[in-house]
């Protein structure tokens, strides 16, 4: 393998494919080094260490797009660690590889990076262990933070182990059992206040992944992470200034080395502060969905299976309906109704944005646009929807009622594989 020089790099930057094995975190934009721009390589794609022990790594590589005929070269903030992953390319039968170890020389400079625009909002385990200890992290400027462990009707979850310090949150007192839409502005500020959660009070929401499996009467209940990111959603459309997710749930921090506790935590009753919702434009119902379908400039953006989106099941066993919403894009969640593979990496966190983003142009959904994203009852919806906030995409919405209130109310649907 080669090394190269920051100057060399400047000058021949496209000549490869820039690989970041750094976390996701510091791709995304946190500044883990010290480095004085955060972010990443313009250009350079998402391969963090920690995968490199994977036994799908090399499956991982190849859906990247990485292929044993391009130059690549590796970067991070540790020597040894880009040498290691550099000869683990080369026994993968990649023989161009080099090596570049002065990241934080490069980020010094004026030279190109990126980052993702909202990563504040998608914090590590490293961070939050150090805002639970010490009351302070990095980009945190606020003196008071509540964690929410979050759950739907399973608060054993809770109490098998979460996070030291974590309060039980159970989606459903933030949206409604009967029909899985946000609860009115008075009970989610009754729910709110009694959780310790004011306006300005940082939230840092998680949940933990149990492989939900559709058979189950409550599948929901396995599926914790993306019922956290629900939680977020609601929180941001009632008002709460500062809202993150732990990336990866429960998991990251697992993986991060860091202990659990069964103690439980309690919460101190506040005053939301001020009147909810804060941002209604971030939730669409039912009469400004039938109008987003027939405007060239907006998308109902249908965040389902295929076998949901073609009509081979409706994905849940409480909606009988089976079928898509005329005109709906397809924004292709992963497996299932509780699963999100499409926009989460093998370890739960959220994808590498630029993916995302590469396969929601195919189908055409852009900044742009407002783009209002739905499932079957709003909790893929919610997360897709995530990605696109914190790509700074600030006409995107969550189409709260989807496929359950569409079905229910005797609208036209379609089945089938769409023509062209």
């Amino acid at each position: 393998m080669g090394e190269i020089t920051t100057e060399e790099l400047s000058i021949n930057l496209d000549n490869y494919k820039l690989i970041d094995i750094r976390s996701v975190d510091a791709y995304n934009g946190w500044k883990e080094g010290g480095e004085k721009k955060g972010g990443h390589i313009k250009g350079a794609r998402s391969l963090p260490y920690k995968w490199s022990h994977y036994i799908d790594w090399i499956e991982i590589v190849r859906n990247k797009k990485l292929l044993p005929e391009d130059s690549l070269l590796i970067y991070g903030y540790d020597r040894d660690k880009t040498k290691e992953v550099a000869k683990q390319f080369e026994k993968a039968g990649y023989p161009d590889v080099t090596v570049f170890n002065s990241f934080l020389e490069w980020a010094q400079k004026d030279l190109p990076m990126e980052n993702l625009e909202r990563y504040r909002q998608l914090v590590s385990a490293d961070w939050l262990n150090q805002l639970i200890t010490t009351n302070n992290a990095l980009e945190y400027d606020n003196d008071k933070f509540v964690v929410c462990h979050a759950h739907y009707r399973n608060p054993s979850d809770y109490d098998e182990g979460h996070i030291p310090g974590a309060i039980s949150v159970d989606t459903n007192t933030l949206e409604s059992p009967q029909t899985w839409n946000r609860r009115s502005p008075e009970e989610l500020k009754e729910a709110l206040e009694s959780t310790g959660i004011s306006h300005d009070t940082t939230v840092i929401v998680y949940g933990r992944f149990s492989y939900p499996k559709n058979e189950d009467p409550f599948p929901g209940s396995s599926a914790g992470h993306l019922g956290a990111m629900r939680c977020v959603f609601i929180m941001l459309y009632a008002g709460v200034k500062d809202v993150r997710i732990l990336n990866g749930g429960l998991q990251s921090w697992l993986d991060s080395g860091y202990d659990i506790t069964k103690e439980p935590a309690e919460s101190n009753r506040v005053s939301f502060g001020i009147d909810i919702p804060q941002k209604p434009e971030i939730a669409v119902d039912l009469v400004e969905a039938k109008e987003i379908l027939s405007s060239p400039d907006k998308n109902l953006v249908c965040v389902r299976s295929w076998r949901e989106y073609i009509g081979e099941i409706s994905g849940y066993n409480y909606i009988e309906k089976k079928g898509r919403i005329p005109g709906a894009v397809f924004g292709d969640c992963g497996s299932d109704a509780y699963h999100m593979e499409n926009y989460r990496n093998l370890d739960h966190t959220m994808r590498e944005y630029g993916e995302v983003v590469e396969n929601w142009k195919k189908v055409g959904i852009s900044p742009e646009k407002r783009n209002a994203f739905y499932c079957g009852t709003g909790w893929r919806g919610s997360e897709a929807f995530f990605n696109a906030w914190l790509l700074g995409w600030d006409r995107s919405a969550v189409y709260d009622g989807g496929w359950f209130e569409w079905s229910n109310n005797d609208l036209p649907f379609e089945t089938g594989v769409p023509e062209e």
